[in-house]
């Protein structure tokens, strides 16, 4: 990892905070061809009703739409939280070849966790990955997140009696 890498990869994190302003889970990626962005994107499943709108595939649509190709050879994708099966799949697709992500994901990460998609001798394209960039960073504005989103509006006050 070098200069370029850490600077990807805080650009991947401004753009979580994009999606953290929207109430979407944090998450910020951006696809990188010869040191220029072609492709960013953040999570946005809630706001466009879309189960596919995570923040990996925003990227690769972004960019697919400026290349004005679906192969995205010799690119490489910054993502502040290791890659789900469904993006995975996706950079496989796509012909990514270098993956950089920050927190891992122990409950459905597939770039090594849970599964290893992006490395699959079965597969026919395998990426480079590098995991745990930023990843205090990226796994912080997670859990500040989520830890805001667990905290009641007026935790001191009784709970309401149910209806029925």
């Amino acid at each position: 990892m070098d200069e370029r890498d850490h600077y990807w990869m805080r650009r991947a994190l401004e753009l979580a905070q994009c999606a953290a302003a929207a109430g979407e889970v944090p998450v910020g990626a951006v696809l990188v061809l010869d040191n220029e962005a072609v492709g960013e994107g953040w999570n946005q499943p809630i706001s466009r009703c879309d189960p596919t709108a995570h923040a990996e595939i925003m990227a690769l649509q972004a960019a697919a739409a400026r290349l004005g190709n679906y192969r995205l050879v010799n690119s490489t994708l910054y993502v502040t939280l290791e890659p789900c099966a469904m993006c995975a799949g996706a950079m496989i697709h796509a012909r990514v070849g270098r993956v950089v992500f920050g927190a891992t994901d122990p409950r459905a990460g597939a770039a090594g966790s849970i599964f290893n998609i992006l490395q699959s001798a079965r597969l026919n394209h395998r990426a480079e990955v590098v995991g745990g960039l930023l990843a205090e960073e990226c796994g912080a504005v997670l859990r500040d997140f989520f830890r805001a989103r667990r905290v009641k509006p007026d935790a001191g006050a009784a709970a309401p009696l149910s209806a029925g």
